[in-house]
């Protein structure tokens, strides 16, 4: 893995910064982000689920023929 900088003049100070950004780079490769928390879902979304897919279903039912009874 390679960190270059041409930010400053001198030589010494374009290794430095070179050096801080490479470390900057490994520490965030090593960064192990937290597992998500599962949560439930609150009862209004259960019952706007339920209602949408009830809609959905007389929607479908209605696109039917209707039977010769």
């Amino acid at each position: 893995m390679t960190a270059v900088a041409q930010d400053a003049r001198s030589q010494a100070r374009n290794r430095e910064l070179a050096l801080e950004r490479l470390a900057a780079r490994i520490a965030a490769a090593l960064h192990v982000p937290r597992p998500r928390t599962k949560t439930r879902p609150t009862a209004g979304s259960r019952r706007r689920r339920l209602e949408d897919k009830r809609r959905r279903g007389e929607k479908k039912q209605g696109r039917q023929r209707p039977d010769d009874d």
